[in-house]
């Protein structure tokens, strides 16, 4: 891994990486925050996932997390959401598929299953090069993310329980088998056909077939324009976690849109959330 920038915030230092991706097998870039604890020792992380059209830039330019993990002594890991690279596929003509939408999934259809391998590069070859090389605690991580890295939060946990210590997500897209998003996203990288594939990347679905994590944390806006459109369906996760004894503290703020503003609102609350499972002994 190259460090390619180091910016230094509320004490610590916001740093950048690119490296080569033996799962998306491309050149990837990663920001990772190290809060001046880092300095003299080993930190816990939490990993944020990013939504539809971002990079690692979006959440360390407008979310202001910095302060908090700052002031609880947490690193940031900030990757991108997607492979990159002039031999990356692609759908420039859509948003939401191809580069800037990898959906946190191991896709398995051509032309993109090369390099579309992100639920294996945020689970387990970044969380192995980050622990390798810098100052943060192996195995000692959280996760979060918005929209679409809601999304990629709620299944990474679900489906590595023993792998996060606490989860939570910003509007997240919680049943993409059943919203417009998760339909075109699903249908190209996983096939058309294979529901029972699709599936196994659906948190509403995971959870329905028994996967279990002990608490999650979830603030949605009620004035979400894609709340309204059905492709978040907070409410199918309160149904699925009620059935299956999963404590949901679903949070709907009045008024809050789909935007960091309103991540930036609220994201110290769930910095001190993931702080208090991450620094338990």
């Amino acid at each position: 891994m190259k460090q390619i920038e180091s910016i230094k915030e509320f004490g610590g230092f916001l740093n950048r990486y690119t490296h080569f991706s033996d799962a998306c097998q491309c050149e990837m870039t990663f920001s990772v925050y190290l809060p001046p604890q880092a300095e003299t020792q080993s930190v816990p992380a939490l990993y944020w996932l990013s939504g539809l059209t971002c990079t690692d830039d979006n959440v360390r330019v407008k979310a202001g997390a910095q302060r908090y993990a700052a002031e609880h002594g947490i690193a940031l890991v900030m990757p991108d959401t997607s492979p990159r690279g002039e031999e990356v596929s692609d759908e420039p003509d859509r948003y939401d598929l191809g580069k800037g939408a990898g959906f946190y999934v191991n896709a398995t259809q051509e032309p993109w299953s090369k390099h579309y391998q992100m639920f294996d590069y945020v689970t387990i070859e970044l969380p192995n090069l980050i622990e390798q090389n810098l100052p943060v605690l192996a195995g000692v991580k959280s996760i979060s993310g918005h929209s679409m890295g809601g999304h990629g939060a709620l299944i990474c946990a679900l489906k590595n329980p023993e792998d996060f210590r606490s989860v939570s997500a910003f509007s997240p897209i919680c049943h993409p088998t059943q919203c417009g998003w998760g339909q075109g996203c699903f249908s190209a990288y996983l096939g058309e056909n294979n529901q029972q594939d699709w599936a196994t990347y659906d948190a509403v679905e995971l959870i329905a077939n028994g996967a279990y994590f002990e608490q999650i944390l979830v603030d949605q806006g009620t004035a979400d324009e894609f709340l309204t459109e059905g492709q978040l369906q907070p409410e199918s996760l309160q149904k699925a976690c009620d059935d299956k004894g999963i404590r949901l503290q679903l949070r709907m703020q009045e008024g809050y849109d789909h935007s960091y503003h309103f991540i930036a609102t609220f994201i110290g609350e769930h910095i001190a959330y993931h702080a208090k499972a991450l620094l338990q002994k």
